[in-house]
Protein backbone atom coordinates (compact mmCIF):
# COMPACT_ATOMS: atom_id res chain seq x y z
CA UNK A 1 0.00 0.00 0.00
CA UNK A 2 1.20 3.46 -0.95
CA UNK A 3 1.69 6.20 2.14
CA UNK A 4 0.76 8.61 0.49
CA UNK A 5 -2.79 7.68 -0.79
CA UNK A 6 -5.42 8.72 2.15
CA UNK A 7 -7.16 5.49 3.77
CA UNK A 8 -10.13 5.43 2.64
CA UNK A 9 -8.66 5.41 -1.17
CA UNK A 10 -6.52 2.21 -0.38
CA UNK A 11 -9.78 0.52 1.06
CA UNK A 12 -11.87 1.39 -2.00
CA UNK A 13 -8.88 0.73 -4.66
CA UNK A 14 -8.84 -2.59 -2.52
CA UNK A 15 -12.62 -3.34 -2.45
CA UNK A 16 -13.00 -2.51 -6.51
CA UNK A 17 -10.49 -4.77 -7.17
CA UNK A 18 -11.91 -7.46 -4.98
CA UNK A 19 -15.14 -7.23 -6.89
CA UNK A 20 -13.42 -7.39 -10.45
CA UNK A 21 -11.51 -10.72 -8.88
CA UNK A 22 -14.94 -12.27 -8.08
CA UNK A 23 -16.78 -11.07 -11.00
CA UNK A 24 -13.72 -12.52 -12.92
CA UNK A 25 -13.97 -16.02 -10.65
CA UNK A 26 -18.07 -16.00 -10.90
CA UNK A 27 -17.36 -16.17 -15.02
CA UNK A 28 -15.27 -18.61 -14.71
CA UNK A 29 -17.51 -20.54 -12.54
CA UNK A 30 -20.20 -20.55 -14.25
CA UNK A 31 -18.71 -21.36 -17.65
CA UNK A 32 -17.80 -24.71 -15.77
CA UNK A 33 -20.88 -25.19 -14.09
CA UNK A 34 -22.76 -25.15 -17.62
CA UNK A 35 -20.76 -27.64 -19.23
CA UNK A 36 -20.95 -29.93 -15.95
CA UNK A 37 -24.76 -29.69 -16.15
CA UNK A 38 -24.77 -30.18 -20.28
CA UNK A 39 -22.92 -33.48 -19.14
CA UNK A 40 -25.19 -34.59 -16.21
CA UNK A 41 -28.49 -33.55 -18.66
CA UNK A 42 -26.95 -35.63 -21.52
CA UNK A 43 -26.19 -38.59 -18.84
CA UNK A 44 -29.70 -38.19 -16.95
CA UNK A 45 -32.03 -37.61 -19.71
CA UNK A 46 -31.49 -39.79 -22.96
CA UNK A 47 -34.95 -40.79 -23.99
CA UNK A 48 -36.32 -37.93 -23.99
CA UNK A 49 -37.25 -35.67 -26.26
CA UNK A 50 -35.34 -32.63 -27.43
CA UNK A 51 -37.35 -29.67 -25.86
CA UNK A 52 -37.45 -31.76 -23.00
CA UNK A 53 -33.81 -32.31 -22.89
CA UNK A 54 -33.38 -28.00 -23.62
CA UNK A 55 -35.48 -27.62 -20.91
CA UNK A 56 -33.81 -29.50 -18.54
CA UNK A 57 -30.19 -28.57 -19.60
CA UNK A 58 -31.24 -24.74 -19.06
CA UNK A 59 -32.82 -24.70 -15.40
CA UNK A 60 -30.02 -27.17 -13.83
CA UNK A 61 -27.44 -25.27 -15.13
CA UNK A 62 -29.31 -22.06 -13.97
CA UNK A 63 -29.57 -23.81 -10.57
CA UNK A 64 -26.09 -24.79 -10.10
CA UNK A 65 -24.86 -21.77 -11.77
CA UNK A 66 -27.06 -19.13 -9.06
CA UNK A 67 -25.47 -21.66 -6.23
CA UNK A 68 -21.65 -21.47 -7.50
CA UNK A 69 -22.37 -17.35 -7.64
CA UNK A 70 -23.17 -17.54 -4.37
CA UNK A 71 -20.23 -19.57 -2.51
CA UNK A 72 -17.86 -17.71 -5.05
CA UNK A 73 -19.21 -14.00 -3.86
CA UNK A 74 -19.20 -15.09 -0.60
CA UNK A 75 -15.48 -16.46 -0.83
CA UNK A 76 -14.45 -13.50 -1.92
CA UNK A 77 -15.97 -10.93 0.06
CA UNK A 78 -14.65 -12.84 2.94
CA UNK A 79 -11.16 -12.77 1.47
CA UNK A 80 -10.94 -8.94 1.13
CA UNK A 81 -12.09 -7.87 4.03
CA UNK A 82 -9.62 -10.51 5.64
CA UNK A 83 -7.04 -8.82 3.17
CA UNK A 84 -8.12 -5.55 4.49
CA UNK A 85 -7.54 -6.10 8.10
CA UNK A 86 -4.52 -7.69 7.78
CA UNK A 87 -3.44 -4.53 5.67
CA UNK A 88 -5.16 -2.34 8.52
CA UNK A 89 -2.87 -4.44 11.19
CA UNK A 90 0.52 -4.11 8.90
CA UNK A 91 0.01 -0.37 8.88
CA UNK A 92 -0.81 -0.33 12.42
CA UNK A 93 2.32 -2.13 13.62
CA UNK A 94 4.88 -0.08 11.03
CA UNK A 95 3.58 3.01 13.28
Amino acid sequence: MDDDKPFLEQTTDAMSSAAEATKEAVKTVVKKVRKAAKKVAKKVTPKKSKKAKKAGKKSAAKKSAKKAVKKAAKKTAKKASRKTAKKKKAKKSKR
